[in-house]
């Protein structure tokens, strides 16, 4: 039994969300230097208003988390179809038009999604309209 995800595109998406997430704890440690900045350099006798810069800090924290949560939402998609996957294994699968069926040997996820490789080594993809029995 042999599950597998494509290290190329797992490792491409992983490295895409990755950054992402540092790209954002980088724009955040930016806008919060600015923001002391700005409160350095505002004129004493007109200050800027307290509250606008505690919404600008809430909604780029929510930004970032936006981000984050992303990252774990990918992560868990991930997980889920390596558990489809692990279920196919050991049955049969046939395509939509009959013309390519087999025992499920292997499973792999890349970035086209699960595609299944039969005994007889002929590659299924596996999408709508494929029946594993």
């Amino acid at each position: 039994m042999q599950v597998t995800s494509s290290t190329a595109s797992g490792t491409a998406a992983q490295a895409a969300v990755s950054q992402a997430a540092k790209s954002s704890t980088v724009d955040y440690n930016s806008f919060l230097q600015l923001l002391v900045t700005q409160l350095k350099n505002q004129d004493p006798t007109a200050p800027t208003d307290s509250t606008a810069f505690m919404s600008q800090l809430a909604s780029f924290s929510n930004v970032e988390q936006a981000v984050q949560m992303n990252a774990k939402f990918d992560s868990l998609l991930q997980m889920s179809q390596l558990s489809q996957a692990d279920t196919m294994i050991g049955r049969t699968a046939s395509s939509t038009d009959g013309l390519t069926s087999g025992l499920v040997k292997s499973v792999r996820i890349d970035s086209n999604g699960v595609v299944a490789t039969l005994d007889s080594g002929a590659t299924l993809k596996v999408a709508s309209g494929v029946i594993i029995s």
